[in-house]
Parts: structure tokens; sequence; C-alpha cells
């Protein structure tokens, strides 16, 4: 007889969220940038998965080849038949990557393990569940959780869906319109004490 796979608990047990505030970013790039032989990397990972809205499979395939330091852009190529993007780079993103080249040897990807290969997903999702125990964050931290953030913290700067939309890759609006639904600032003024 063949037994059944245990059934899968929905987030929604597990957390209350499924995205993580710009604060609490904060404290995972520093908790992650705390410990280890690869804290910058780890940190700069985090970082840039954040900040340019990056899948955990989008970020350890990423390339030098998609990284322009000169112009400050980074070609995004997006997965999951997603649109292809250039995003400028701001400073911390341009330091981070620049401290990267310098302290690895070089190879063709950005986020490289001891044997100069790609990160594997798995490393990076157990890298962002450590830094987020060591961050105090209450909940399982994983990391389409970054992706999530940039969605809510560009809707929460009042960015355009549209925009926001092209930034993250998104085919079909829809999947963009969940952060601007949850925005803060849809209900400024509601209340005039």
């Amino acid at each position: 007889m063949r037994s059944k796979p245990p059934k899968r608990i929905p987030n929604r047990a597990v957390r209350t969220r499924e995205y993580l505030t710009a604060r609490e970013v904060e404290n995972l790039i520093r908790a992650a940038g705390s410990v280890g032989r690869h804290a910058h990397r780890d940190a700069a990972s985090i970082l840039i998965a954040y900040r340019h809205g990056l899948r955990v499979g989008e970020l350890v395939s990423l390339r030098w080849e998609q990284v322009d330091l000169e112009e400050a852009v980074l070609h995004v190529i997006r997965s999951k038949n997603g649109t292809a993007s250039n995003h400028p780079i701001g400073k911390a993103v341009a330091r981070a990557l620049r401290k990267l080249r310098r302290d690895y040897a070089p190879s063709p990807f950005v986020f490289v393990t001891e044997r100069l290969g790609p990160m594997k997903v798995s490393t990076v999702q157990k890298m962002v569940a450590r830094a987020g125990r060591l961050a105090g964050i209450p909940f399982p931290v994983h990391p389409h959780m970054l992706r999530h953030a940039c969605g809510y913290k560009l809707a929460n700067d009042g960015q355009d869906t549209r925009a926001i939309q092209h930034y993250l890759g998104h085919k079909n609006i829809m999947h963009t319109v969940r952060y601007t639904e949850l925005a803060t600032d849809r209900f400024k003024g509601f209340w005039k004490d």
C-alpha cells in the first residue's frame, strides 16, 4: 500500500504576510552581512534581489554581462516568460557589485560559490532563512518575499502600476495589482483628527 505525501501547510498558517517591509529588508541585509565567509556576497544578493524584484532563479543566473557599471544599468532577464527590462543601478547596488567583482575570482556569474560556479537556489533559500532568523523576523522568510517587498515598496511610494508591472516583468497587470491593492496611500485622508 502506497502512503500519501504529507499535506502542504497553507502559507497563512505559517506567516501572516508574504512580503517584508523596507525596515525588515534592511535588517535582513545587515544580518546576512554579519555572518559567514561570504557575508558580503549574501548581503549583496539580498540587496539586489530586493531592489530589482528578482526571483531566486533570476538572481542565481545573473551574469556579469548583464551588469553595466559604467552606465549604471542592469539588464534583467526574467524567467516565467516575463518581460526583460533595463533597470538603473543605484549607488548602494553599484558599490556592492564593485566589491563582489574585486573579492571573487573572475566568473561569468555575479553570485558564485567557492568553486566559481553559480550559487544554487537552495543555497539562497537557506541563506535568506538564516538571515531572517538572525534579524529577529518573527516568521519564516524565503527569497520570493524580497520580490514582493519590492512591489509593495514601489506601490507605497506611489509609483504607477504600469511602471511597476514593467519593472517586475509581469506580462499580465493582474499580477501587479496585488501590490497596489495594499498600498497604504490609498486610504490617506480617510480620517482627519
